[in-house]
């Protein structure tokens, strides 16, 4: 059985080599981004690494500040590298992300970043069905089961996101979650403009041309793809020794 966990750790490991002295890093949400703050964590402290993190969630700012990290909300420049996961990604480099629950600001650090790089572990490249992981549309309480109604005409079922104890699950920003299911998404950008279409919808998870490079974990090292006008292409593979 695949070690999922080891591949998000040398997925998060060996991006984090490329964060240097003096960069404001954008962080993100999720499972293997615990990794790479954890990873940061330990060069701040053993290397004197000196960063400041822009994060994408209360959940993440803790997480930075338990670890040591220097945290903003507010800059004068762009964001040098955001490093964020993703839950599915097609071969044009097109991410579905969300499933976190923190789409809008990841979306908004992800943009106002000069590079994006992606940490997933072997499950996320998707090279025939993208759009079989349920797409993350955060909407406005105001209303909401009206725009859930309307997202339906897009795809064969709309989930209102909900905790595990079934109240309906919140944004950092005060908003719901919708999750499309879908059997597979044909034109990601054409999609996502109509969804930004409907009142109500505040931001679609598809990041479409943000990514810069693919860091997949193996669990003896990691791929490297960048992405280009092409597609995804292999640039490199780490191999843990």
């Amino acid at each position: 059985m695949a070690d999922y966990e080891r591949q998000k750790m040398n997925a998060a490991v060996e991006a984090a080599r490329y964060v240097k002295d003096g960069m404001i890093i954008g962080l993100g949400t999720g499972t293997t981004s615990y990794y790479l703050i954890r990873e940061l964590g330990r060069r701040v402290k053993e290397k004197g690494l000196h960063i400041t993190a822009v994060c994408t969630s209360k959940r993440t700012e803790e997480l930075a500040r338990e670890n040591g990290l220097s945290i903003t909300d507010s800059i004068q420049s762009n964001i040098d590298l955001t490093i964020d996961g993703a839950d599915q990604i097609n071969l044009y480099g097109t991410l579905i992300k969300g499933g976190g629950g923190a789409l809008l600001r990841e979306k908004i650090v992800a943009y106002n970043s000069r590079e994006m790089y992606v940490i997933v572990d072997s499950r996320k490249i998707e090279t025939e069905h993208f759009g079989t992981f349920p797409l993350p549309v955060e909407i406005v309480p105001f209303l909401h089961m009206k725009t859930v109604e309307n997202l339906k005409n897009f795809c064969k079922k709309t989930d209102l996101r909900r905790t595990d104890k079934g109240e309906i699950f919140v944004t950092d920003n005060g908003n719901y979650i919708a999750d499309m299911h879908m059997e597979r998404i044909e034109d990601p950008v054409d999609l996502e403009q109509s969804l930004k279409s409907i009142p109500g919808v505040v931001e679609v998870g598809l990041f479409n041309g943000i990514a810069k490079r693919i860091f997949e974990g193996t669990e003896n090292g990691c791929n490297i793809y960048k992405i280009t006008q092409k597609g995804i292409e292999k640039e490199e593979t780490y191999f843990d020794h």
